[in-house]
């Protein structure tokens, strides 16, 4: 018998025109930071996603520093957060100084609005126009909203607390490229693009990848503009090297452009092969072997970036254990993250409404999901599933 392939969780799929874009950008010796590529790739995004702008910058994370910066956060602010989420997402509230509240999830994973409301009419209160906690007396400036896999977080509900605690939104939309809304209010726009600022990744496993990368989109032109300043070094004078504040080098490169703009060409085809394999899992495991396939939200279109297999309290084998026999067929799964109140120095921070999180957390294993991945491998993946 041959020996097994291995099937990852998820990997690039480089099947168009990758290597002549690179090429191209090799051959013209422009694959640093300046080149043409880079605003190109820029404007390709804001247009996919309908924007007036977008600025490239070198990670997801990177982006949401900018984000914070952009949105004024810093030292003595307070920002509401997931704890089920990657750490990423919140890594950049300390990074701004300010701290984290963190906030529990919906059936979706993503942040519940619900809980955010009942937190802040518990424990904060208007002042001249700024929402104040009563805990600490902190300005709680901020909400971070992340779409989870692919998942879109009830926006309308999220826009209206923030108009409600006069709270800046900020999306995390580093896994939901390609997500959108098809029904309600705010029926045809994607993910980051409905609150303040939103920010995209493009890292190795995501959707479409540079490799490393990411964007950052708002809704107002001036916080693009200096996100765009402070991520080139904030240079006033680029001749003369004169710097007007603290930058960051935050640039992408010419090559990972090139990469970018041949992935973006793809994309939608990627989210239409996302969507059928996912029904292919859900036709064959939802429902069968105490196992559940997470849905998506009602009225939106996902990108489906990740699969959640959700395995009942009487599966005969800890969630642990599934992936561990996984492992040992050759299939690569994975866990959803440990929550970020438990994690490094954040067990400090406030947290609010995270049972329904902590539950998630013991039960989920992401499974295969790439946009290469072929129906006889997925087969082998619910073949062993059914099989424990």
């Amino acid at each position: 018998m041959s020996e097994k392939t291995f099937i990852p969780l998820s990997v690039p799929n480089f099947s168009g025109n990758e290597k002549e874009y690179v090429n191209d950008a090799v051959v013209s010796e422009w694959v640093s930071t300046g080149g043409s590529l880079v605003p190109k790739f820029e404007q390709a995004i804001a247009d996919y996603v309908g924007m007036p702008r977008a600025v490239a910058c070198n990670s997801g994370t990177s982006g949401l520093h900018l984000a914070m910066m952009m949105a004024g956060i810093g030292a003595g602010d307070e920002v509401l957060a997931p704890t089920l989420t990657f750490i990423a997402a919140v890594n950049p509230i300390r990074y701004a100084g300010a701290q984290p509240i963190f906030i529990g999830c919906d059936d979706t994973l993503c942040l519940d609005p619900k809980l955010a409301e009942e937190y802040l009419q518990a424990n904060a209160e208007l002042k001249d126009g700024r929402c104040v906690s009563r805990v600490t007396g902190a300005h709680i400036k901020a909400i971070v909203v992340v779409h989870v896999f692919g998942n879109l977080a009830d926006m309308e509900a999220i826009m209206d607390l923030a108009a409600r605690w006069h709270l800046i939104v900020i999306e995390d939309a580093t896994e939901a490229l390609g997500s959108c809304f098809t029904a309600g209010r705010y029926a045809g726009k994607y993910a980051g693009t409905i609150g303040d600022v939103g920010v995209y990744s493009f890292n190795g496993n995501k959707i479409i990848t540079t490799g490393a990368g990411g964007m950052v989109v708002s809704n107002h032109d001036d916080w693009a503009e200096h996100a765009k300043h402070l991520s080139t070094q904030a240079k006033a004078d680029e001749l003369h090297f004169v710097h007007d504040e603290v930058g960051y080098n935050y640039r992408l490169t010419n090559l990972q452009a090139a990469l970018g703009l041949a992935q973006l060409e793809q994309l939608e085809g990627f989210i239409a092969y996302k969507n059928e394999m996912y029904e292919f899992y859900r036709e064959r495991l939802d429902g069968k072997h105490n196992y559940r396939i997470l849905p998506f939200r009602d009225g939106t279109r996902s990108n489906r970036w990740f699969y959640s297999l959700f395995v009942e309290d009487a599966h005969p084998l800890h969630r642990d254990e599934i992936i561990r026999r996984l492992s040992a067929e050759k299939i690569q799964t994975r866990p959803i993250w440990a929550l970020i109140q438990d994690q490094a120095d954040y067990p400090q921070n406030q947290h609010y409404g995270t049972g329904l999180a902590r539950h998630y957390l013991g039960h989920i294993v992401n499974l295969p999901c790439s946009t290469n991945l072929s129906k006889e491998d997925a087969q082998r993946v619910v073949d062993v599933l059914l099989s424990l």
